[in-house]
């Protein structure tokens, strides 16, 4: 049997157990939403939408944030992460446009959600190669921006 690290101390890979279980703990407020559209319910339809959408803006903003982060204590970041890491929360705005002006919402805005979380991956594995984000990074990126982009899509689907 082998010893597991204390909890808070890197597994292999660099990224701490803590973060893993908070990572992946982080799919079930949209793993909840399909769940409700699956359900079929008229009622809470518009409301299972609604938090889908939310939540996918909510993190895709958040992972602009951690780019930021990640360019702010690395010592020569490349000028790129910084325009990158401001994308995110631009394009999360822009998807709550046709929502404030009538326009048909929020399927095209979850859309655009998904494959923007997906297409993060890009950003991530830049910066694993430039040296930025720490080691074991795409271990956890990766299915958490799969598992939210996924998601995210198919509750624009139900």
């Amino acid at each position: 049997m082998t010893a597991r690290p204390p909890y808070g101390e890197p597994a292999t890979g660099g990224i701490p157990p803590i973060a893993r279980l908070l990572g992946l703990s982080g799919l079930l407020p949209q793993l909840a939403a399909v769940a409700l559209l699956l359900s079929g319910d008229p009622q809470s339809r518009y409301s299972a939408l609604a938090i889908a959408y939310a939540y996918a803006a909510l993190i895709l903003s958040f992972l602009g944030g951690l780019w930021w982060g990640l360019a702010a204590r690395s010592d020569s970041p490349p000028r790129w992460l910084w325009f990158a890491s401001v994308a995110p929360s631009l394009i999360a705005l822009a998807t709550a446009w046709p929502w404030m002006v009538g326009l048909r919402w929020p399927g095209p805005s979850l859309v655009v959600l998904g494959v923007s979380l997906i297409a993060a991956l890009l950003v991530d594995r830049a910066l694993v190669r430039a040296g930025i984000a720490p080691p074991g990074w795409m271990a956890l990126r990766v299915p958490l921006s799969l598992g939210l982009g996924i998601l995210t899509m198919l509750a624009a689907a139900l």
